[in-house]
């Protein structure tokens, strides 16, 4: 065995816990006025408790999709798709999620300590406890004393943080990313980066985090989801071997380059369907 692949089939890993995400068969067709429009094709997926996965693939493959369907944004048209036991749209109702979208969604006119606050105002939380939540996902946002100014004053990277915070805010097990760090420049995704691995480590949520970036995938997770051009299929489930403790020098050892050249080679693979 060459030392490349040794790098990339570490020791068998305990057997998983029961999926907090789990589709089966998934497709997903829209109707369209040109016609039938398939999304997703015969998705077989499952996300274990306290995985950080990433979706990449080429734009329209369907990564997006694949995370509304889990936020029950979307509505599957075959096979099946369970979160936390639950159909996608009772674990809707059951608040088991929050989302982070590709812009921060802030309201202007309310400051960052009231944005974070609407969904829990929403939610019928009391005064004292809302206090107590935003003081607390600010701190781990790294936002603490910044509640009272409003989106404006804040730099994109710090309004995709409170983003973030209010996502966290009612405390659900899940968190869905949809390449919440895509607009940033590099300097400020990877301080983010590293943010957010700290926030997985404290929390121990479970993160589906949509990303066009391979670096940024491999550097992330503990197992990268490599998709097709549309229809959306899997071609690459990548079990990652790197320590949970990762920091971002990580990205320079052969370890990681041959993960990195795995996704590369699964995104390749992805376009022999066309």
């Amino acid at each position: 065995m060459n030392a490349t692949a040794a790098q990339m089939d570490p020791a068998p890993a305990p057997a998983p816990a029961a999926a907090v995400i789990a589709a089966r068969n998934l497709d997903l067709t829209f109707q369209t006025r040109d016609g039938p429009v398939q999304a997703l094709k015969g998705v077989d997926l499952s996300i274990g408790r306290g995985d950080f996965v990433s979706f990449i693939g080429p734009s329209g493959c369907g990564k997006t999709t694949l995370l509304r369907c889990i936020a029950a944004l979307e509505q599957p048209t075959g096979g099946s798709l369970t979160v936390n036991g639950m159909s996608a749209d009772e674990a809707r109702r059951a608040r088991a999620y929050g989302y982070v979208f590709q812009a921060p969604g802030l309201y202007p006119w309310r400051s960052i300590a009231g944005n974070i606050s609407l969904p829990l105002e929403i939610m019928g939380f009391g005064k004292a406890d809302r206090r107590e939540r935003i003081a607390r996902v600010l701190d781990l946002v790294e936002l603490t004393g910044f509640g009272g100014k409003y989106p404006w004053q804040l730099s994109g990277g710090m309004q995709q943080r409170a983003s973030i915070a209010r996502a966290l805010a009612f405390d659900a097990d899940i968190l869905l990313m949809d390449e919440p760090f895509g607009a940033l420049d590099e300097i400020v995704r990877d301080r983010l980066n590293e943010a957010l691995l700290a926030l997985w480590e404290k929390t121990g949520k479970t993160i589906a985090f949509v990303t066009h970036s391979i670096p940024e995938a491999v550097y992330l997770s503990t197992r990268i989801v490599v998709m097709s051009p549309r229809p959306g299929r899997i071609t690459d489930v990548i079990e990652s071997p790197l320590h949970r403790h990762r920091p971002l020098e990580i990205r320079d050892s052969a370890e990681f380059i041959a993960i990195a050249q795995r996704v590369r080679e699964g995104l390749r693979a992805g376009h022999s369907y066309d």
